[in-house]
């Protein structure tokens, strides 16, 4: 496999080699939405009786909760990816700052200690808890005007920091080159080994607006190897997930303004697919904006998020190889907007929905076709709301943020189905 990587590589064709359907492992991906507590409800006694009348009609699930991840609903931690063997990815407050953390089993483990001296987070994991993320790396040499991951941004630093892309394995935190600039992300990766993210070269944009000043390419690191994704016309990219095929999905678009949603200085246009070194176009659900493929899974299923036409909103979307087009999710019952954020290999997509006017945002679960409010599937009780499903791993484990209404305090969580 090594060998078909490096030739990838140095000829521009494949990266990952063709294993077999049966040594396939989980892929990692990022993406969950960063400040998404901000203005949201927590549950209603109307949604707790909904919450109990629909939930014996499907699998319903019994909630871990991981802890407190943030007391501030403008500073959240949260976790990103859940691996097969169980290995959470994320981030959360420790005392004044952002700390990237794993949790497997009930502990969680900080490793943005030491780290590079200042705020992480981890986005992606795989099976043996190598994890990958960002961090703010204090070391002299490195300097910024930018606030390229938005630490500044959040409230956590006093001032531009560079922040580099990381892996952590062995119990250590190593930095990955970028594309010449200083600042980069790593945000998922396979089970070879293979990291996809974006990070920032030495050519100046123009269309960016301040503090950011250099263009962003989508990434591939592999070993000492670090490599740009084409993004067409389009200036700036990223890549937010992998398989264990080196297939790769992402955006591409413009530089903006830092979302704390997102948590990128990024305005998608394009959703896309990589494959043998060509970006291929995914498509829209009709609108120009905010299109960007979240996660996709070893069958070449690939979900996120689509504007429809007018812009107004968005919804999340199913793009397969057998139809070559995007599929309209739709929302939960009668909400205005919603995201696919994961996808396992049995095809069972997670993600989030909200009503019009942003109030209650709920995580939601596919199932029979159609989205389900996660909170209606719990089993047993808990004072947590679900507001956001991040990932789904080939069990049917699901991880995510949630809400406590007594404390006002974000939470993470672990949904385990039942049976």
């Amino acid at each position: 496999m090594k060998s078909r990587v490096l030739w990838w590589f140095n000829s521009g064709s494949r990266m990952i080699s063709r294993a077999r359907w049966s040594h396939r492992l989980p892929l990692a991906g990022i993406a969950c939405l960063g400040l998404a507590l901000v203005g949201f409800g927590g549950l209603t006694p109307a949604q707790s009786q909904e919450r109990a009348q629909n939930g014996a009609q499907n699998v319903r699930y019994r909630i871990q909760d991981l802890g407190v991840v943030g007391t501030n609903a403008n500073q959240p931690g949260q976790p990103f990816v859940i691996s097969n063997s169980g290995w959470v990815s994320g981030g959360s407050n420790v005392g004044t700052a952002l700390h990237a953390v794993l949790w497997h089993g009930r502990e969680m483990t900080d490793i943005g200690k030491p780290g590079f001296g200042g705020n992480s987070m981890a986005f992606g994991v795989d099976e043996q808890g190598h994890a990958v993320g960002e961090a703010e790396d204090t070391a002299d040499g490195l300097s910024t005007t930018e606030d390229f991951c938005g630490f500044q941004a959040m409230g956590y630093s006093s001032s531009p920091t560079p922040c580099v892309p990381f892996i952590w394995k062995k119990g250590k935190m190593l930095p990955l080159k970028t594309l010449g600039g200083v600042n980069g992300v790593a945000n998922a990766i396979n089970s070879w080994g293979a990291i996809v993210g974006y990070a920032e070269n030495r050519k100046k944009d123009p269309d960016c607006p301040s503090p950011q000043i250099y263009q962003f390419k989508p990434v591939i690191w592999f070993e000492d190897w670090t490599l740009p994704l084409p993004t067409g016309s389009d200036s700036e990219g990223v890549a937010s997930s992998i398989n264990d095929w080196g297939d790769i999905v992402g955006a591409s678009g413009s530089c903006a303004a830092f979302n704390p949603i997102f948590l990128y200085n990024f305005q998608p246009l394009h959703a896309l697919l990589w494959q043998d070194g060509v970006a291929m176009d995914l498509g829209t659900l009709g609108g120009a904006l905010n299109n960007f493929a979240e996660d996709i899974n070893n069958r070449g299923e690939v979900v996120g998020g689509s504007d429809l036409r007018g812009d107004q909103t968005s919804h999340g979307f199913l793009w397969t190889t057998g139809t070559k087009k995007m599929h309209d999710l739709g929302t939960v019952d009668n909400d205005f907007w919603s995201i696919a954020l994961g996808v396992n290999d049995r095809g069972q997509i997670v993600g989030a929905s909200a009503n019009a006017d942003f109030t209650v945002l709920r995580a939601f679960v596919r199932q029979n076709g159609k989205l389900v409010d996660l909170n209606t599937l719990i089993a047993g009780s808990t004072p947590l709301f679900l507001e956001t499903a991040c990932k789904i791993n080939s069990g049917g484990e699901i991880d995510g943020i949630a809400f406590d209404a007594n404390t006002g305090y974000i939470h993470a969580y672990l949904a385990r189905p039942t049976h």
